[in-house]
């Protein structure tokens, strides 16, 4: 802590001299990765490597043509995942724009206005009204502060901040409601008072610097998506490798053609890996992505889509999450009994005399939130209360360290009128009540506290003097009065939704214990193990934890820290976690979490920016609606998969089987380009259009280890693939000598296009839906779609020569519909078995 001798601040020099040992007032950057690094990690991939090789061959043989289309092919795809992988990282800006970008503080006797990253440890830096502090300090001199520190600390309530006493020091190590300090902590916003505060602890050593460390230090974590897809697709790559390998053997030691073998091994490779997934999973989720903001849901991580339906575990910040995070009136208690405020906002009798006494005694223009809700309730009561009371008081007493409460001098017709409002304690003192009475009115202050409420004190008092101090009057106790931050209308619905589909909800916040008892209990959660603190917490090992984690469902006095802790134990339970948050607070766990969804409305920009959901109309009725629509993705892009896997096997079995059989290559590496970039990724719409099953609510989450792609559906794909390639195969075998080469290749060529886009209805389409559905003109589309670009590939002279195909006749083309018409026949037989061994792999959205 740095002491000035006076209140004139640091000169330009010692800024400059701490400014220089300390560093800038900024939190750390996180290093991003650039376009050129994204790039060079694409062009490692091996289908990408494969085309760059087939570009170079042709090119070397004189083929400019080919070479050319090659070449624009992998330069397109390479610029696909280009843009879907450059999404920037905000999350430690937003810190930044978090704290106040200018500051006011005095140096050499003089007070200026500079940037907020300039201040340095020991200057003094004045507070207002509106305003948020720069960075941690001490207050030393001014009015007592109230400030609302509800992004860092989860509090609904703002909290009251005194003058620090002789030789205080700036100790504590995080923000906490619990007492009066003078600690004020950079971020907070000063909603009542002035002050001037001696700056502790600035950049990566505030409270926000540390939260942004830590941030900083956290991985984010794979979605089971991606680490399934990343798994088959570098399987399927060395695979296709190895196979490459062995054909250009193969073709060289048998044939003695060492360049069309190098050929056939590169398209071969390129038929068996599934290069599409990328593409397919940037369509399928950018759709995805669409349809939740039509939800008011923004995603900003499109993998955490596929997630949120696996979700297992809803951890859920009460503050502005469950709760509106706004305090209203809740309850009235006056010597002559107890009132509720009833829904309609309306009170009248004994209740409104207490309500107008403690409307005197707040700001008649609000910022406080306990201020503004005794103000709507007056307005809603008494109309034209405020109006009638606009002038102000004639004088007023603001919150002081010796009296923690606030009195406002009102001019009357004969005396002036004093209220004041405050806390319980300062509201005795002001009343001189007896002990007896004090401990009657204490334990009515515990009820209402442990039925969720805050809690001030109000009294009155008339004088025919104004007096110098509200001690020097004896106050008469008017009654308690109780404020609540309410429940949102929707939460307690949509909590009982997510736990009718089997996801826990776990209420996680920084308030008392009773407080978060109370919510919880009020939304339908679990309240019978208790509430577990912030204090027993700290004191859990790993294995005590785990333990209380598994029937433990509200948490409360929680830290940043333990937020992270909490949804790294249940991560380690083997749970899929998603977490909801809006504070700065939330931000280290919204990363850690498999899932993390911020709230848009009221939420923190850190909070948003570290998110991978944002909801944007901060409604539990959007989350549950995103869990709905995850479960959909994942079971559509399941059967999307299983598609795109079983078009590769005639892919790559039309690929080598020619050579095996001495027959002309089918297949060459623009006839598999040609079908990755156009049939392939279009195909996939058919498969996100699906809708969701009426019952994927009403079934409990995937097993968390269960692949979006296992054993099963690898074994459908095979199967389904292999009947397929038996019908191309078939066609051409059958049309060489029959036919001229071309005109045979064409006819293979048709087969297996046709084949693909009846595949991907044949497995896309769910028992209850028509094929012929007014919802499903997607795939009608694409049909009409890909017979363009066929008939474009078949009709120009030019494609016919690059792809090395003719018009088949009449009768081939007949043979080609009937082969392809038997193969789908199979393979949606084939589905149809699988679905009824074990429906809910495949046609239950879940």
């Amino acid at each position: 802590m740095f002491v000035t001798t006076d209140l004139g601040g640091l000169t330009e020099e010692e800024a400059r001299r701490r400014l220089a040992a300390f560093g800038p007032n900024d939190l750390p950057a996180r290093k991003r990765r650039g376009v050129l690094a994204i790039v060079v990690e694409t062009l490692r991939q091996p289908m990408f490597l494969l085309l760059l090789a087939s570009t170079v061959l042709y090119m070397s043989l004189g083929d400019l043509l080919e070479g050319v289309f090659l070449m624009g092919g992998a330069v397109a795809a390479i610029a696909l995942v280009v843009v879907q992988e450059a999404r920037s990282e905000r999350a430690l800006a937003a810190l930044n724009r978090l704290a106040q970008p200018k500051a006011r503080v005095l140096r050499e006797g003089e007070a200026r206005t500079i940037p907020a990253r300039d201040l340095a440890p020991g200057d003094l830096v004045l507070l207002g009204e509106g305003e948020r502090a720069p960075a941690d300090a001490l207050l030393i001199a001014g009015d007592v502060l109230t400030v609302d520190e509800s992004a860092l600390t989860g509090e609904s309530a703002p909290v009251t901040k005194r003058i620090a006493s002789e030789g205080e020091a700036f100790a504590p190590e995080a923000p906490t409601a619990s007492d009066v300090t003078p600690f004020i902590f950079g971020g907070a916003l000063v909603v009542r008072g002035q002050g001037l505060a001696r700056v502790a602890r600035t950049g990566p050593r505030s409270e926000l610097g540390k939260i942004g460390r830590v941030l900083g230090e956290i991985r984010q974590q794979r979605t089971p998506l991606q680490v399934s897809a990343d798994r088959i697709a570098g399987v399927a790559g060395a695979c296709a490798i190895a196979f490459c390998g062995v054909v250009v053997l193969a073709y060289g030691l048998l044939r003695h053609e060492w360049i069309k073998g190098v050929l056939a091994g590169l398209t071969l490779a390129m038929g068996l890996i599934p290069e599409e997934f990328p593409m397919v999973l940037a369509v399928f989720l950018a759709l995805a992505a669409w349809r939740m903001a039509g939800r008011r849901v923004l995603v900003r991580r499109a993998a955490a889509i596929e997630a949120l339906g696996g979700v297992t575990v809803l951890c859920v910040d009460k503050t502005g999450t469950i709760t509106c995070n706004r305090m209203e009136v809740a309850c009235l208690m006056t010597p002559d009994g107890r009132w509720m405020v009833p829904p309609d906002g309306h009170v009248e009798g004994a209740p409104l005399g207490l309500l107008e006494v403690a409307a005197l005694a707040s700001a008649p223009h609000p910022v406080d939130p306990m201020d503004r809700a005794v103000h709507r309730l007056i307005d809603a009561s008494h109309p034209g209360w405020t109006t009638a009371h606009g002038q102000g008081p004639r004088r007023a007493w603001p919150l002081r360290a010796q009296l923690l409460a606030v009195v406002n001098d009102w001019p009357g017709e004969a005396s002036a009128r004093l209220a004041a409002k405050g806390a319980p304690e300062a509201i005795w003192r002001l009343c001189r009540l007896a002990p007896g009475e004090i401990e009657a009115l204490e334990a009515a202050t515990r009820d209402l506290a442990e039925d969720g409420m805050r809690v001030l004190a109000v009294a009155s008092a008339a004088s025919d003097v104004a007096p110098d101090e509200p001690l020097d009057l004896p106050f008469r106790f008017e009654g308690l009065v109780g404020f609540r931050d309410p429940v949102r209308v929707d939460a307690p619905a949509a909590i009982r939704e997510a736990q009718a589909a089997g996801v826990r909800v776990l209420m996680i916040t920084g308030d008392h214990p009773a407080t978060a008892q109370a919510v919880a209990r009020s939304i339908g959660l679990d309240v019978t193990a208790g509430p577990l603190t912030g204090t027993e917490l700290a004191r859990l090992s790993p294995q005590e934890l785990s333990a209380r984690l598994g029937d433990t469902q509200v948490f409360a006095r929680i830290s940043p820290e333990q937020k992270l802790r909490i949804v790294e134990g249940l991560k380690a339970r083997g749970e899929i976690v998603a977490m909801t948050g809006d504070g700065v607070n939330d931000a280290p766990a919204l990363e850690a979490a498999h899932i993390g969804l911020a709230m848009g409305e009221r939420g923190a920009d850190v909070a948003r920016e570290t998110a991978d959901l944002v909801i944007l109309d901060d409604s539990f009725a959007s989350i549950v609606a995103g869990i709905r629509l995850g479960r959909r993705t994942f079971a559509n892009l399941r059967r999307a998969l299983v598609y795109v896997v079983a078009i590769h096997v005639p892919l790559a079995g039309v690929a080598l089987a020619p050579i095996l059989l001495g027959l002309p290559p089918l297949l060459f590496p623009m006839h598999v380009l040609l079908l990755e970039l156009a049939t392939d990724p279009i195909c996939a719409l058919v498969f996100e259009a699906e809708p969701s099953e009426a019952e994927a609510m009403a079934s409990p989450p995937r097993p968390p280890g269960e692949s979006v792609f296992g054993a099963r559906q690898l074994w459908l794909a095979l199967a389904q693939g292999l009947a397929v390639f038996a019908a191309v195969l078939g066609v051409y075998a059958w049309a060489q000598g029959r036919f001229p080469e071309v005109e045979a290749r064409g006819a293979g060529l048709l087969t297996l296009v046709m084949a693909n886009v009846a595949l991907a209805m044949a497995n896309a389409i769910s028992g209850r839906n028509a094929l012929f559905a007014v919802r499903r003109p997607t795939f009608w589309l694409i049909t009409l779609a890909v017979a363009a670009i066929m008939g474009l590939v078949f009709s120009i002279p030019q494609a016919r020569l690059v792809f090395r195909v003719t018009w088949p006749p009449a009768y081939l083309l007949a043979a080609a519909l009937g082969a392809v018409a038997a193969s789908v026949g199979l393979a949606a037989a084939l589905r149809g078995l699988a679905e009824r061994r074990r429906p809910a792999d495949f046609s239950r959205a879940a």
